[in-house]
């Protein structure tokens, strides 16, 4: 009996090890009986338009579309990961990235406030000045709600515009973010980042979590046929 104690123990305590591990990569994790388990359908994936927030080459062959929440860490650090992959990648106009609100959650936290503040950024000023809000947002993580309109500021965001829409961001603003959230959970993802990597004519490539450069760049290339 005491031998089929410890290795219970030793079984239980691999499973938490497996569990921590696989966590602080900023993957979703699924316990044993969870594997396999229908997620969403990648193909339910929104199509590229002009109303997303778009950096590099609006026509580029591979399109990443990342869902994340300003709040996240592990956003944070693929948001370094994708600028990279666009300063080296996407200077040819092979690859763009495409940011989509996930806040993981609508009530806690400053999650929804910083997602209308990026976007009233944009609405403002338009795409660029959403790029340089997003960077200044996880620059100064944790943001306070009382700092947005001095990161509109420094970003360039036309003052009057972004506090307007701020104020009244519970209307239009709310609404595609939660449009977002819903294609988000739609398609599967139920932590951040996660991301579609869309190439004409082939199906979605799911990359769930925070990505190494040389991980995600091997995604890329594989998808174009380059590698």
């Amino acid at each position: 009996m005491r031998s089929t104690k410890v290795a219970v123990a030793i079984a239980l305590a691999g499973i938490l090890v497996a569990w921590a591990l696989y966590a602080s990569s900023g993957a979703t994790f699924a316990w044993p009986w969870q594997w396999g388990a229908a997620r969403g359908d990648p193909a339910l994936v929104r199509p590229v338009a002009a109303t997303d927030h778009i950096f590099g080459n609006p026509a580029a062959p591979a399109m990443l579309i990342v869902y994340c929440d300003f709040t996240s860490p592990y956003c944070q650090s693929f948001s370094t990961t994708m600028h990279e992959l666009i300063a080296n990648d996407g200077a040819g106009g092979q690859v763009a990235w495409v940011a989509r609100a996930f806040p993981l959650s609508l009530t806690a936290g400053a999650a929804l406030a910083e997602e209308r503040a990026a976007a009233c950024a944009a609405r403002a000023s338009g795409n660029d000045a959403y790029w340089r809000f997003a960077d200044l947002l996880y620059a100064n993580q944790p943001a306070d709600p009382a700092q947005f309109g001095a990161l509109a500021e420094e970003a360039g965001v036309a003052g009057s515009g972004f506090a307007q829409c701020y104020a009244n961001a519970s209307g239009q603003v709310d609404a595609a973010i939660k449009a977002d959230r819903q294609n988000a959970l739609d398609i599967g993802a139920d932590g951040t980042p996660y991301s579609l990597l869309l190439v004409k004519g082939r199906a979605p490539v799911v990359i769930d979590g925070a990505y190494s450069y040389d991980a995600l760049r091997a995604a890329v290339d594989q998808a174009l046929g380059n590698g």
